[in-house]
């Protein structure tokens, strides 16, 4: 299980901590969805899930204080009872400001408030984005992950093949290199992977026989990226004349990785293939089957409508 702690959030988001005399070091997140605690405070606590972010807007505001005029200590008593299942934190958008019962439980519990001056539906899809990520599935694999015109270029194959070689070539064509030798891959959604560099390999290169090569120092900023979505990979193998390569690409062929499916090409090597201007190739082909053009299959179409018009002469 993947976590974030209170600490990171509190920083990301430069949230006010008013409780500063409890620990944030150690809480820890550990689900991505978040909470607006307004049935808890109407005393439903069914099926509540206190692993959640707890933020509290102008209806939950609103509704505390109405609980404060009835004047019968009822808000203590469900505000108690929220904090005591030992919630990660508070947060109250709008720089809404506690009232001194939140405070007091807060300190009971050890459960720190924090206040965001952020509107509170915007603040919610930030949050939950940036959870999301943060607690992303992820594996590790070795390769070299490329942007190639804006499309991710996951490139693999066996070390040594020349996978680093076709990474240094494409960024002096001005492409962006992401990762070298090892790729961190995370599930951000079902439709997106999204890959990144680990951070004490990132922007370097390693070349056999010369070493290794700072890509953003060499080659300048514009030419690194700290992330980039999976969209292709190209499978790099040596050439073996028995194996019966795909010559037209009608047929789609996927590689899995955290259970999301990428369109995948294996590319066999051999001396005098130029492997830069092949990934382009890929890259924009790739594209184009996204925008609805597919190549082969235009192609495809003609010598059927040729061979049809033909018998029909």
């Amino acid at each position: 299980m993947y976590k974030a702690s209170v600490k990171e959030l509190i920083e990301k988001f430069h949230l006010v901590n008013v409780t500063p005399d409890i620990d944030v070091s150690e809480l820890e997140i550990t689900v991505s969805d978040i909470n607006r605690p307004a049935l808890q405070l109407a005393g439903f606590f069914d099926y509540f899930d206190a692993s959640r972010v707890q933020i509290v807007g102008n209806v939950e505001y609103s509704y505390t204080t109405k609980l404060m005029e009835e004047g019968n200590g009822k808000e203590v008593e469900v505000y108690e009872k929220l904090f005591s299942y030992h919630i990660p934190c508070i947060i109250y958008c709008r720089g809404l400001q506690p009232r001194e019962f939140v405070f007091e439980l807060a300190r009971k519990y050890s459960t720190p408030i924090l206040i965001t001056n952020d509107k509170t539906s915007a603040f919610v899809s930030e949050i939950i984005r940036w959870l999301s990520v943060e607690l992303a599935p992820r594996i590790s694999i070795h390769g070299v992950l490329v942007d190639v015109y804006g499309e991710g270029i996951l490139i693999t194959g066996e070390s040594g093949i020349g996978k680093s070689e076709a990474a240094i070539e494409l960024i002096k064509r001005g492409h962006r290199l992401v990762s070298d030798d090892v790729v961190e891959i995370k599930k951000i959604s079902e439709e997106t992977l999204v890959g990144s560099s680990p951070d004490i390999t990132r922007h370097f290169i390693e070349l056999r026989g010369i070493g290794i090569i700072d890509v953003k120092t060499l080659f300048g900023v514009e030419s690194v990226k700290l992330e980039q979505n999976i969209d292709l990979v190209i499978q790099l193998e040596d050439w073996n004349r028995e194996t019966n390569y795909d010559r037209l690409g009608l047929e789609e062929c996927y590689v899995e990785y955290l259970g999301n499916k990428v369109a995948c090409h294996s590319i066999p090597i051999r001396p005098g293939r130029n492997l830069a201007v092949i990934v382009e190739s890929a890259a924009v082909n790739h594209r184009q089957k996204k925008m609805g053009y597919n190549a082969a299959q235009e192609l495809y179409n003609r010598v059927t409508g040729s061979i049809k018009n033909k018998s029909n002469e």
